[in-house]
């Protein structure tokens, strides 16, 4: 994530020429032609926050799925579906009735790019890396359950957890649990700038203008040994500014698909572009949109306040004069979809009710109207947010209970860097899931290292709730738990949910698998891309 600009040392050497494609029907393309997926978005490299692609610190979608295609993990998400498989490793499993030790057997010949062996003990390395490091912004949290880990043999290693995690599986197929080169990353420090080093399915050369990546190349890695087949040689991945720029080269045919931050105005009418040789793909989505509270503030400390904003907001206004119904209304953490999840905040507050609010303030002695400022960054959830942040200014402020003003930050990472510092009062965030499970909705955002620093703490839900849950390797006998802290989460109103996205590609209509593009987590898979004929 962002803050001060950091000059950053030029990459070494140029990116290397398009190689010739294999041939065969979903290949790259006639003549190696890369594909290329624009980015409405931004991958920086700053002061506070210099090395955006080591996994030790990122944590946002983007980084993620360029880590995804050139970092391997030990596990990883299937096609589709949420049950993780098998990569750098043949065989996962708990070895023990408790959740509580789990072993892997490595794939035989695993290698870095660099022609450098991977083994266990490379496994240890860095899971134990990214612990030492604890970076604030990054994915650490995913972590925390392990308590040691061990190689006992080149090809063998176990996590020997502090207590139950069912979801452990599920972890190790993110980035936090990413395989690195020890000969490459450094064991104490984060490795800045934007080169990564992996065995995943791709290498990578990045081009950046200054602090910013403005593309990135994928190549096929030959040595890979894993369970993905890429169905492409190459893949490149340009940077745009925002979703509309991003559009219009799809229109042109500069880029060949686009994923993230599309206006409702623009799904609209790439619904109906077929006759300009565009296909647009929906698919369900976890993605969501809340506003977070710095609860030690003064002026939203009081969870009345909290409980009154909870009962202006009219979550079915915002989907339909914001979203064009592209989204859904989100009355719980934990989206609809997944096992768990309940419709606490409505079930709580009911539709929107000015009269109730103005009680609730009252019966806390809270004088109105209650002024604050509600940040929000300009450009890393898309076009929309301003709107959608104006929109909720109007619903609090035409209650005459709240005297709201707005902030836009451009940086994503000065956003991240302040709201983690407490900086703000009230925050407009987003949250793709780290892992398709209602777990993911809660545990990040309660204890000590959530993934907001919110001061906020709840013993019932860290102590008893998350860890009972985790002890269910049948995630259905784990609902009763999720819904009891969907329920706390409501009285007391540490996060409020806004709505729920779908998700969507576009693309030229030569672009094939398109239908795998996304995974149960809203992750990229480039691998899954061809141009042509599908197989």
């Amino acid at each position: 994530m962002n803050r001060k600009t950091l000059v950053l040392p030029v990459m070494a050497g140029l990116i290397a020429p398009v190689l010739a494609a294999c041939g065969g029907s979903g290949g790259a393309g006639d003549e190696g032609d890369p594909i290329i997926v624009g980015v409405a978005s931004r991958i920086e490299a700053t002061k506070a926050a210099p090395a955006p692609l080591d996994p030790a610190q990122a944590y946002d979608v983007d980084a993620w799925n360029v880590l995804r295609s050139t970092l391997q993990t030990l596990m990883r998400l299937p096609r589709s579906g949420t049950a993780p498989v098998p990569d750098a490793a043949k065989s996962c499993r708990f070895s023990d009735s408790r959740n509580e030790q789990f072993r892997c057997t490595l794939r035989s010949g695993l290698k870095f790019a660099n022609g450098h062996d991977l083994t266990a003990q490379d496994v240890k390395f860095s899971i134990e890396r990214m612990k030492t490091i604890n970076n604030t912004n990054g994915p650490v949290s995913l972590l925390d359950d392990i308590d040691k880990v061990e190689a006992p043999s080149k090809t063998e290693v176990v996590f020997h957890l502090s207590r139950p995690d069912a979801t452990f599986p599920q972890k190790l197929t993110t980035p936090a649990a990413a395989i690195v080169d020890p000969e490459v990353y450094p064991k104490n420090r984060l490795y800045s700038g934007f080169d990564v080093v992996g065995s995943g399915p791709y290498t990578v050369k990045a081009e950046h203008s200054g602090n910013r990546i403005t593309k990135v190349v994928f190549s096929r890695n030959p040595g890979y040994k894993g369970g993905l087949k890429a169905r492409n040689d190459k893949v490149e991945m340009r940077f745009f500014d925002d979703s509309a720029t991003t559009e219009k080269a799809l229109r042109k045919g500069d880029i060949d698909l686009m994923n993230r931050g599309l206006a409702p105005s623009q799904v609209k009418g790439l619904e109906n572009a077929g006759d300009q040789h565009l296909t647009l793909q929906t698919m369900p989505g976890q993605e969501i949109r809340y506003l977070a509270f710095n609860t030690k503030d003064p002026v939203v400390s009081n969870k009345a306040v909290r409980q009154a904003m909870a009962q202006i907001v009219n979550r079915p206004q915002l989907v339909r004069d914001v979203y064009a119904y592209t989204g859904d209304p989100l009355f719980s953490m934990v989206p609809t979809g997944l096992t768990g999840h309940i419709n606490a905040f409505f079930n709580k507050y009911g539709d929107p009710n000015v009269a109730a609010a103005r009680k609730t303030l009252q019966r806390a002695n809270i004088t109105t109207p209650v002024k604050f400022t509600l940040t929000y960054t300009t450009n890393h959830y898309g076009p929309s947010t301003t709107k959608e942040v104006r929109a909720l200014q109007r619903q609090l402020n035409d209650s005459t209970l709240f005297d709201v003003s707005l902030k836009g930050v451009d940086s994503w990472q000065q956003f991240r860097t302040d709201a983690l510092g407490g900086k703000y009062t009230v925050y407009h965030m987003g949250w793709f899931p780290d892992i398709p499970d209602a777990d993911n909705y809660i545990a990040p955002f309660i204890g000590k290292q959530n993934f907001l620093g919110s001061p906020y703490r709840n013993g019932k839900i860290e102590s008893q709730l998350i860890p009972s849950s985790r002890q269910q390797s049948d995630r259905n006998a784990a609902a009763d738990d999720f819904k009891q802290a969907q329920d706390i989460i409501a009285q007391d109103v540490p996060l409020l949910p806004l709505w729920q996205g779908k998700q969507y590609v576009a693309a030229r209509d030569d672009i094939t698998g398109t239908e795998w593009a996304l995974n149960s987590s809203s992750g990229l898979q480039i691998w899954e891309l061809g141009r042509g004929v599908a197989d």
